[in-house]
């Protein structure tokens, strides 16, 4: 019998944890992704549990990955690029925004910059 060549990870709890872990998640940021606690999470990435069918739907599409490929059923393939960290998340939801909530949202970040730059500049000129 020929050797294959990419590991399969046969738990459904290795395979959300490390699903979980390349889209960036902590246990806890994942959990409140999904709406359930970060108790439940690491319950079920070990390696006997299983969620229940009405979260997979929502696990997948926070992973950024089919319910197929969270079950193991397909390979993994990544055709768009995940998020590493909360505000690349968050930066990524912003896009899906009208244009009028978009530009409210710039509107409110740039007021932010601006005032970290000018809390910055007027610190320098103290010193």
């Amino acid at each position: 019998m020929p050797k294959r060549k990419t590991e399969v990870i046969e738990s459904f709890g290795e395979r959300l944890a490390q699903l979980r872990k390349d889209a960036g998640f902590t246990q806890a940021e994942f959990a409140a992704e999904v709406g359930i606690t970060q108790r439940m999470v690491a319950y079920y990435e070990a390696p006997d549990a299983h969620p229940p069918a009405h979260l997979l739907p929502q696990m997948a599409q926070v992973l950024g990955v089919s319910a197929d490929v969270l079950l193991g059923v397909s390979p993994l393939r990544r055709p768009k690029k995940l998020a590493t960290n909360r505000l690349e998340r968050r930066i990524m939801e912003i896009e899906k925004l009208g244009a009028t909530e978009k530009r409210q949202i710039i509107q409110i970040i740039d007021t932010f910059i601006e005032r970290g730059k000018l809390k910055q500049r007027i610190s320098t000129q103290e010193a």
